[in-house]
C-alpha cells in the first residue's frame, strides 16, 4: 500500500517485448505480482471499490510503453527552468531575517542556489497565507531581496483549514459551501491536523477551483480575501494532500466521507491529493493576467500529476539505507510517469555526518528535483556551515548541478513529447540485455549519454560500473576510456569522497555552461561548452533545447532547438556541426506535443540570446593529433593532448583531448568545423 501517492500501472519486461497495464481507478488497491517461470509475469488487482477499468499497454519497446501510457495520462510538463536548479530548504527558516541570512551566507561561500522555502511556521496558527507579523513582517520586501539575485521563494499551503471565524479563508471556504462533508452529507467534516480543528475543501466541487484561484490573486479578489502578501516570485508547496487527518482512520480521511456528487471518499482517495495539486498549480498560473509556467511541489500524486508539477518522496530518515532506497524509488516514479521527482537531501529526521550528506549532494544532483531538507529538530546543515574539505566537495557538487542544467531542461523537452522518463533505468536503453533488467542504482540522464551511479554507502573507494555494449565510456571528469564489450563487462570506477561515478557514452555530445553564477537566472547568456564523446565509429550526436523557461511563448515557436552532431569527413577528417532541430522537424514533436508553426524563424527569444556563442569544443578520442582545425577554411584556436583513441582496443588510459577555443561560433546558428586529421 503506498503512503503518499500511487499509480496504479504495472509494467512487464522480458529480452522480446515490454507490456503495461494501467487501471484507471482512484480506491485504495492492491496487486500482488508473481513469476510462475522466468518468461512470464502474473498479477493479482484487488480494489475497495469501483469498476475495471483497465487499458493494456501493448508496447512491444519500453519506449512505447512510456508513450502509450503518455497518450492515456499525458506527458510531463515542461517544468520551470529555476525548479531544475538548487532548492533550499528547512522546517523552518523562522523570520526574514534568518531568510536574509540563509541568502548572505551562500552568496559568501559562492554556492549557487535558487529557491528559498519556507515550511508551516511562517504562519500564526497555521493560518495558510496569513503571515506572523513579528517573525516575518515585511513578507514582499524579503521576497524581493531574494528575486533581486534571480532567485525565487517557495510558501508552504496545506489543504486544511483551520476551524476559525478569524480566519477569512475558512470563512470564505465554509460561506459558499465548499468543504468536505462527513458520511451525513451535513455540515462539514472536522479532523485534526497542524492548526488543531480543521476543514478540507472539496476540490471535487469545480466551484473550489475557482474559489482557489482568487485566492492567489496579487491584485484584488472581487471583495473577497486575496493573498496580498505575496509576489509573482513566490511558488508553492502543497504537503499533507493524501490527505493526511491526525486523529482520522489510518492517519487519513473516513472512507465515508462525502465529496461533490455524492462520492465517498473511498472511491476518490487517491486522485484527491493530485485535485489540489492541480488546483494549486491553475492558480499560480493565473495569478497574473498573463500566464505563467507554474511551479507547486506536492506530496500526494496518482496517475496523471505528471502533467502539473513536481513530487518528493516524502519524510525520509539521515541514514545510508533512506539514501540508497531514494534511487530506485525515483526511477519507480519515472517509469510510472512521475519524472519530475526527488527525495530530500539529508534526509528529512536525523543529523547525518559529513560523508553521508556529501554522497546525499550527488544522489540529489542527479535527480530531477534536488532539494535540502530537514526537520525542525535537527541541526542546521546548509552546505556553507560544512567544514573542509566537505564544503569544497558540496559546493563542486552543485556547480555541476547548474554547469549541466541545458542537458537536464533539454531531457525535460523530450520527455514533454514522448513520455520518456528524464532518469532511464537501464533496462530501458539496454530492453534486450539481461544484466541489466534488475541494476536499480545506476541511470542514463535523457539521451545525453551521461550515465551515472551515484555513491550510497560508508567508506567507499570505487565501485563498480555495468557497460552494456561495445563502446567507449569516459570519466566526465578526468577523461579516462572504459571500454564495454557488446556480452556486457563491469568496469571500476574510483569514487572516493571527492569523486562521482559519471560517464559519458560514446557516441555524446553533451552541451554545458561552465561559467559559476549566483542562480540559473544568470546564466541565460552565458557561453556554451560542447563535450563531444566519439563513439568506436568516431561520432557522435547531442541535442540542446532553450526557451525562456517561465512562459508558454515555447508553444508559438519561441524557442532554440539545436541538433548536433560529428562524423567523419574526408579520407579521416572530422565535421562538427550544428543545425536547427526545429526546421529539421518541420514543427513537430518540439515540447509538450505541440506543432510549432511557424519554425526556425527568428522570433524575439532566438534574438534575446542571438550573441550566446560556443566558448569551446573539446573532443575526446581522436586517433590522432590535427593537422589543422577550421570553419570555412579559415584556421582557428586548438590544443591536442594525445592518448586513447575512441577506436582502439585500448582500455584504461586517458582519451586523446582536441580542445577548440573560441570558435566564433553562435549557438542559434547552423555552422560547421572541420577538423583535419
Amino acid at each position: 500500500m503506498a503512503l503518499y501517492g500511487a499509480v496504479p500501472l504495472v509494467h512487464a519486461h522480458g529480452i522480446h517485448s515490454t507490456v503495461g497495464v494501467f487501471n484507471a481507478i482512484g480506491s485504495e488497491t492492491w496487486v500482488d505480482v508473481s513469476h510462475p517461470t522466468s518468461e512470464s509475469t502474473e498479477t493479482h488487482w484487488i480494489s475497495e471499490s469501483g469498476i475495471l477499468d483497465v487499458f493494456i499497454l501493448p508496447g512491444p519497446t519500453p519506449n512505447d510503453v512510456f508513450k502509450q501510457y503518455a497518450r492515456l495520462t499525458g506527458t510531463p510538463a515542461v517544468p520551470r527552468h529555476f525548479a531544475l536548479a538548487y532548492h533550499q530548504c528547512r522546517w523552518n527558516y523562522i523570520s526574514s531575517t534568518d531568510v536574509r541570512e540563509v541568502q548572505s551566507n551562500f552568496d559568501a561561500d559562492d554556492i549557487p542556489f535558487d529557491v528559498l522555502w519556507l515550511d508551516i511556521a511562517y504562519s500564526p496558527n497555521h493560518k495558510y497565507f496569513i503571515w506572523d507579523e513579528k517573525m516575518f513582517p515585511d513578507p514582499v520586501e524579503m521576497f524581493n531581496d531574494v528575486a533581486a539575485y534571480g532567485r525565487k521563494m517557495v510558501v508552504i499551503i496545506d489543504p486544511h483549514l483551520k476551524k476559525d471565524t478569524s480566519y477569512p479563508v475558512y470563512n470564505s471556504a465554509s460561506a459558499k459551501n465548499l468543504l468536505v462533508k462527513p458520511s451525513s452529507g451535513q455540515g462539514e467534516y472536522e479532523g485534526w491536523c497542524w492548526p488543531g480543528s480543521s476543514a478540507w475543501v472539496d476540490y471535487f466541487n469545480p466551484a473550489s477551483w475557482e474559489w482557489w484561484k482568487g485566492l492567489f490573486k496579487l491584485t484584488g479578489n472581487d471583495g473577497d480575501f486575496h493573498w496580498s502578501q505575496s509576489t509573482n516570485d513566490v511558488y508553492i508547496w502543497n504537503d499533507m494532500n493524501e490527505p493526511s487527518v491526525f486523529n482520522g482512520p489510518e492517519i487519513t480521511m473516513p472512507k465515508t466521507n462525502l465529496h461533490h456528487g455524492g462520492w465517498e471518499h473511498r472511491d476518490i482517495h487517491n486522485i484527491n491529493g493530485m485535485l489540489f495539486h492541480a488546483a494549486t498549480a491553475e492558480a499560480v498560473k493565473y495569478r497574473v493576467d498573463t500566464p505563467q509556467r507554474p511551479f507547486v511541489l506536492s506530496r500526494a500524486f496518482f496517475a496523471g500529476s505528471q502533467r502539473i508539477s513536481a513530487i518528493w518522496t516524502g519524510d525520509n530518515m539521515g541514514t545510508w539505507e533512506h539514501m540508497a532506497i531514494g534511487v530506485p524509488m525515483v526511477l519507480s516514479n519515472g517509469i510510472a510517469g512521475i519524472t519530475f521527482s526527488g527525495a530530500d537531501v539529508g534526509g528529512f529526521f536525523g543529523n547525518p555526518g559529513p560523508e553521508m550528506l556529501i554522497r546525499w549532494y550527488q544522489v540529489g544532483a542527479f535527480a530531477p528535483f534536488f532539494r535540502a531538507h530537514a526537520h525542525i529538530d535537527t541541526k542546521r546543515r546548509e552546505p556553507f556551515l560544512l567544514e573542509e574539505p566537505y564544503k569544497t566537495i558540496a559546493r563542486d557538487i552543485i556547480r555541476l548541478r547548474y554547469s549541466l542544467l541545458p542537458v537536464w531542461y533539454t531531457a525535460f523537452r523530450h520527455s514533454s513529447v514522448s513520455g520518456v522518463p528524464v532518469l532511464r533505468p537501464q533496462y530501458t536503453v539496454f530492453p534486450e540485455d539481461p544484466k541489466g533488467f534488475s541494476l536499480d542504482e545506476q541511470y542514463y540522464l535523457g539521451t545525453s549519454g551521461l550515465l551515472v551511479k551515484p555513491v550510497t554507502a560508508p567508506g567507499v573507494t570505487e565501485t563498480t560500473v555495468y557497460l552494456a555494449e561495445a563502446q567507449p565510456y569516459y570519466d566526465y571528469f578526468t577523461s579516462k576510456v572504459y571500454r564495454g564489450k557488446r556480452s556486457g563487462t563491469n568496469v571500476t570506477v574510483p569514487s572516493a569522497l571527492h569523486e562521482l561515478p559519471l560517464l559519458i557514452r560514446g557516441g555524446s555530445i553533451v552541451p554545458t555552461r561552465e561559467r559559476p553564477r549566483r542562480s540559473s537566472s544568470l546564466m541565460k547568456r552565458d557561453p556554451f561548452t560542447l563535450r563531444i564523446a566519439l563513439d568506436a565509429s568516431e561520432s557522435a550526436t547531442g541535442e540542446l533545447y532553450l526557451d525562456d523557461g517561465d512562459s508558454y511563448d515555447y508553444q508559438k515557436g519561441e524557442l532554440v532547438w539545436r541538433k548536433f552532431a560529428a562524423s567523419k569527413h574526408g579520407k579521416s577528417g572530422l565535421k562538427i556541426t550544428s543545425e536547427d532541430y526545429a526546421a529539421l522537424k518541420e514543427g513537430k514533436e518540439v515540447a509538450d506535443g505541440v506543432e510549432v508553426v511557424p519554425f526556425g524563424q527568428p522570433g524575439q527569444f532566438k534574438k534575446s540570446i542571438g550573441e550566446v556563442r560556443v566558448e569551446k569544443v573539446i573532443v575526446l578520442g581522436l586517433k590522432s593529433k590535427p593537422a589543422k582545425v577550421s570553419i570555412g577554411g579559415v584556421e582557428i584556436e586548438w590544443q591536442f593532448a594525445p592518448g586513447v583513441a575512441a577506436k582502439s582496443g585500448a582500455d584504461g588510459g586517458v582519451a586523446s583531448v582536441l580542445t577548440i577555443r573560441d570558435p566564433a561560433v553562435k549557438i542559434v546558428e547552423d555552422w560547421s568545423i572541420e577538423v583535419t586529421l
